[in-house]
């Protein structure tokens, strides 16, 4: 009888223990415990640690409370300004409420993830090209704020969104490289501008310097003799400047001997009253009168000077005239 006894006792000992190792549960500390007793919710969330639940009545479902690093798969899309771009992005977020994430959304990282997609589609769609590539703190946020307004209601509280890369066409690429490249020309080329125009300053002030004190201009040109010759060369090629010529004229003049008196100056000469010789005219002698010449009396000139009698024309041979000789030829 007492055999039957101990053995009795050892059996329910034994189911005992077995009832009790179902009975604990070992809450870790980043997870909460949701417990369902015949399939309603008791009670707040079981705390982390050692916990006793009713074997085959309660359930007790862990829900992690660390942050989860959900990746967003490449969207792409176009953009306000008709540019085509795959964006991807990453969500940061955390179970706060474990009862809401168990009961409200049957997969709040499924459900997530899904809403983050939707969400940076329209945030494309909406944003400028230059807006994705150098303002993404303020896209940022506005995904962010996007994606914690459903998330709110399940339990989820989104810490964070960053944007990771925006991939663009390739022509799209090119245009920007050459965008980029004509501004920085177009800084170059400013800021040589500038430099040159601090020179040019400089350099005239220095000119003036040197133009009111020659001998710094002699002074300047042998310090460059002396840096041109300090590189060894064979050949030296130096130009000579106007001012040094003028200088080393100045100072040929300035150096000649003053042993000559100097000479008086020449008395001016007063302009005397022109004179004039009267000379006696002689007096003018009569011209000698030349008779006119007579010419000898002739026939023939008689008939030429004198009145033409009508018969004697008639009867007069006609005379020819050569072109070769010009004299008159007899027919």
């Amino acid at each position: 009888m007492l055999e039957i006894v101990i053995t009795l006792i050892a059996v329910f000992g034994a189911l005992g223990l077995i009832c009790l190792a179902a009975a604990m549960r070992v809450v870790k500390q980043y997870e909460r415990g949701v417990l369902f007793r015949l399939g309603r919710i008791t009670g707040e969330p079981r705390q982390p640690g050692l916990t006793l639940i009713i074997p085959f009545v309660d359930r007790l479902h862990k829900m992690n409370m660390q942050i989860v690093t959900l990746p967003i798969p490449a969207q792409e899309g176009i953009t306000r300004d008709n540019v085509t771009v795959r964006v991807d992005a990453v969500v940061y977020f955390r179970v706060v409420e474990p009862t809401d994430a168990l009961v409200r959304v049957e997969d709040y990282r499924f459900a997530v993830s899904q809403m983050a997609q939707t969400s940076l589609r329209s945030i494309i769609g909406k944003s400028d090209l230059d807006d994705l590539l150098s303002n993404r703190e303020k896209l940022n946020e506005g995904l962010e704020l996007m994606i914690d307004s459903p998330a709110v209601g399940w339990g989820v509280q989104i810490d964070r969104v960053e944007i990771k890369d925006v991939s663009l066409p390739d022509t799209m690429k090119r245009s920007m490289a050459r965008q980029a490249e004509a501004d920085r020309e177009r800084r170059a080329r400013i800021i040589n501008a500038d430099a040159e125009y601090q020179a040019s300053k400089k350099l005239a002030q220095a000119a003036q310097q040197m133009a009111d004190t020659p001998t710094a201009l002699q002074l300047r040109l042998l310090q460059t003799v002396m840096a041109v010759s300090a590189e060894k060369n064979s050949t030296l090629v130096l130009p000579i400047p106007v001012e040094l010529l003028h200088f080393l004229e100045r100072g040929a003049r300035d150096g000649q001997p003053t042993d000559r008196k100097p000479e008086r100056p020449a008395e001016p000469v007063t302009p005397e009253e022109p004179v004039t010789l009267e000379k006696p005219v002689p007096p003018e002698e009569p011209a000698p009168q030349i008779p006119p010449a007579q010419a000898p009396a002739s026939p023939y000139l008689d008939a030429l000077t004198g009145p033409p009698e009508l018969g004697a024309v008639l009867d007069q041979p006609q005379e020819r005239v050569t072109h070769a000789e010009g004299r008159p030829e007899q027919p």
